[in-house]
């Protein structure tokens, strides 16, 4: 939707655009496939380099497309999200090469999401939609945001369950009420291997009461210390889960031997600790194919999808660098 949205942008007013996003492993690739192709537009996706899937990796640096730039940067997702964000910092810059935003850093995604919700909701008997849980696997906190929204938008559910993996920041805060920053830490869930959620803060502007000065206040504090304690956390209507990669590989098995369904490790991460009562909707992330080695371990199965097995072959196109806005601006500038 996006990218189509992108294309009548451009069709009216003339003018072409750079696209900017950061991907832990799978949003990039649905990102570089909204805009493939499309004219007028040049996409710059920004990847954890060997902290993604060989399979996630394809799928983004693998597309053949003039307009398409793969970048692996050196470091964590949240040093390419920090980088990218400093990139639109730089007002002159933006302005001067046209820049936009794809993935969740984008509100018009997260707003696309919302549908998901209401479609899903709708497909319950009517006397339980009351009670259902929505279980969203978490990194940067884009999509089960979007559910949330749509609950405030007037969608009555019980609630919605943060399930993370290893990386806990947000099980840890809503737990506890503390926000504290910790080492990123790879798992076999490499797409919510975050700590530092950038849409935490747009959830924040509303607990806050809309104050953006508390919320500049907060993130501030906590860019400085790395944590920062709420006096009063109010989870609205979340709660949180955390799954190691032990817990992940043990749900797998159970979900495949209970539904004869294959969950690739993010969406397994849903299955921890399910909330007891009403009804429990899992979202689903990813196919298990772009993860073979956990799902082979954990089951002895080896699935493929035809999309991906036609990748094996192709040969990488993709630029290394460090995740500096001063190395990013330059490599824009040398690609425009």
């Amino acid at each position: 939707m996006l990218g189509n949205l992108y294309a009548e942008q451009i069709r009216r007013t003339g003018i072409p655009i750079r696209v900017l996003g950061a991907t832990s492993g799978d949003t990039g690739a649905a990102a570089i496939h909204g805009l493939l192709g499309q004219p007028g537009v040049q996409i710059f996706i920004l990847y954890p380099n060997g902290k993604v899937s060989p399979l996630q990796e394809r799928q983004m640096a693998c597309t053949g497309a003039e307009n398409v730039f793969a970048i692996a940067i050196e470091g964590s997702f949240d040093d390419a999200q920090t980088a990218i964000k400093d990139v639109f910092g730089d007002l002159a810059f933006r302005n001067q090469y046209h820049l936009s935003a794809v993935n969740s850093i984008n509100l018009a995604r997260i707003l696309a999401q919302c549908v998901y919700y209401a479609f899903g909701w709708l497909q319950l008997p009517e006397r339980l939609r009351y009670q259902v849980n929505f279980v969203v696997p978490t990194g940067n906190f884009g999509n089960v945001l979007a559910g949330w929204l749509m609950h405030k938008m007037g969608m009555p559910v019980a609630g919605f369950r943060v399930a993370t993996n290893r990386n806990d920041i947000l099980y840890r805060l809503f737990s506890s009420g503390v926000y504290a920053c910790g080492t990123v830490s790879p798992s076999c869930a490499p797409s919510m291997d975050i700590q530092i959620a950038s849409n935490f803060e747009r959830f924040l502007y509303f607990h806050e009461g809309c104050n953006a000065s508390q919320v500049r206040h907060i993130m501030q504090t906590f860019r400085q210390t790395g944590n920062y304690t709420f006096p009063k956390f109010e989870r609205d209507a979340f709660s949180a889960s955390r799954a190691d990669d032990a817990d992940i590989e043990r749900n797998i098995q159970w979900v495949f031997q209970k539904y004869g369904y294959i969950a690739d490790p993010h969406t397994a991460c849903g299955f921890q600790d399910l909330p007891g009562g009403g009804i429990n909707v899992v979202l689903a992330t990813a196919h298990p194919a772009k993860f073979p080695e956990t799902i082979h371990k954990a089951i002895g199965k080896h699935p493929k999808h035809p999309a991906l097995e036609a990748l094996q072959d192709l040969p990488l196109s993709r630029h290394q660098m460090a995740p500096t806005p001063e190395a990013i601006k330059q490599f824009i500038e040398r690609s425009s």
